[in-house]
């Protein structure tokens, strides 16, 4: 296994959101830390300041570095010999736009969840400000970190599978598989019933744009047009939670987008199915960490993590032998690590090129996106450029 880059001394974040109680928030600081490349010292946990302190001292961080909001951080770390590089940002979805632009206005690089914002004019504002000043911006689209996806990657843009001609993507979940919204709610589902917060349709704020960045990133092509069906499927709901799409890509070829979280039995089940000339490339989350290559007049090859044989740029994806099942927190740490670099190339005034993790423009792409999806079924699926 290749040795990887490890940062002199790890970055320092701050995290928005993602409390000790939050599932989202232990992912994104297990896997910032897990390859050292970074180190949570600071947060906006809570907008009230003694719960935001208590979080602090709960995550084991020094207390006046657990903050009330995202000004009192940047003030308070500007003041520090040893104040954050950067921040992660998985609060509710309508504060993901202004956190991330006082975070790139103060100087700070940026490691978003999705969405990154509501609208596409705040995604492509957001490019901007990461552009002009200098900075890197992630997203944590992990699908898409996947040792195996980002072999799908390279096998594509290869040509093992010739031409390609059909893109197959879905992301099936059971989250709103009951009316949820008629009884009791916690907190955190609350703010997701509120399109005002949640985004322009929850289900794509909430997975479907994993899918749909998967399925770009792979085919190494953005989608140009959309037909598409956007709703809910569960009576009375107020909010989306299905959306399906015929696409055209830009290079011309086709696909088909299916995202519910209205599916009883599903299981987070991602797949990623991309059709060629010669063959078949087959990835699902609930194998992860195999690929399927079906190519006409061979047999069926199954591709595993730990393959001999796989290019170094795959390699460095992995940190377990084969055999040893990776999942999720490793790819999310795959981002990290590389964000991390690319800070780190940028600081020796070397030139970034082409990042690997998805970036702020792919996020400005999935918000334009999911508008031309909702402008499609509008008009009663016409065609719609995105």
């Amino acid at each position: 296994m290749s040795t990887r880059h490890t940062p002199q001394r790890p970055l320092r974040i701050a995290m928005l959101g993602g409390g000790p109680t939050s599932w989202i928030g232990g992912m994104h600081r297990r896997a910032a830390e897990l390859d050292g490349a970074w180190q949570v010292v600071a947060g906006v946990f809570s907008s009230h300041a003694e719960r935001s302190r208590d979080a602090a001292v709960a995550m084991r961080l020094d207390p006046s570095r657990g903050y009330a909001n995202i000004a009192a951080l940047i003030a308070g770390e500007r003041a520090r010999d040893d104040g954050v590089d950067a921040v992660a940002i998985m609060s509710p979805n309508d504060t993901h736009y202004p956190y991330a632009a006082a975070a790139l206005d103060a100087g700070l690089h940026v490691i978003g969840d999705k969405p990154v914002s509501t609208t596409a004019a705040e995604a492509r504002d957001l490019a901007a400000r990461a552009r002009v000043n200098g900075l890197v911006f992630a997203v944590t689209h992990g699908y898409s970190a996947y040792p195996m996806t980002r072999y799908a990657k390279e096998l594509v843009a290869n040509g093992a599978i010739g031409t390609v001609r059909l893109v197959q993507v879905e992301y099936i979940q059971s989250g709103l598989a009951k009316p949820i919204e008629q009884g009791p709610m916690t907190t955190s589902q609350q703010w997701k019933f509120d399109a005002t917060r949640s985004g322009l349709a929850l289900v794509f704020s909430a997975i479907g744009c994993h899918a749909q960045h998967l399925a770009c990133n792979v085919l190494g092509q953005r989608v140009a047009s959309v037909s598409a069906d956007v709703g809910a499927v569960m009576p009375g709901r107020q909010v989306v939670d299905t959306m399906l799409a015929n696409l055209r890509f830009e290079g011309g070829v086709r696909g088909q987008y299916t995202v519910t979280q209205a599916a009883a039995g599903g299981e987070n089940d991602v797949r990623l199915r991309i059709y060629g000339e010669r063959g078949l490339i087959d990835w699902s989350q609930r194998n992860s960490g195999y690929l399927q290559l079906n190519l006409e007049g061979e047999s069926a090859r199954t591709i595993g993590r730990g393959d001999v044989g796989l290019p170094p740029s795959i390699v460095r994806l992995s940190r377990s032998p084969r055999g040893h099942p990776e999942g999720l927190l490793e790819a999310f740490a795959n981002i990290y690590r590389e964000a991390a670099e690319a800070i780190h190339t940028q600081r020796s005034g070397s030139a970034l090129g082409n990042p690997e993790f998805p970036t702020i423009s792919d996020a400005a792409h999935s918000m334009a996106f999911v508008e031309a999806c909702i402008a499609s079924h509008a008009a009663n699926g016409v065609w719609t450029t995105v």
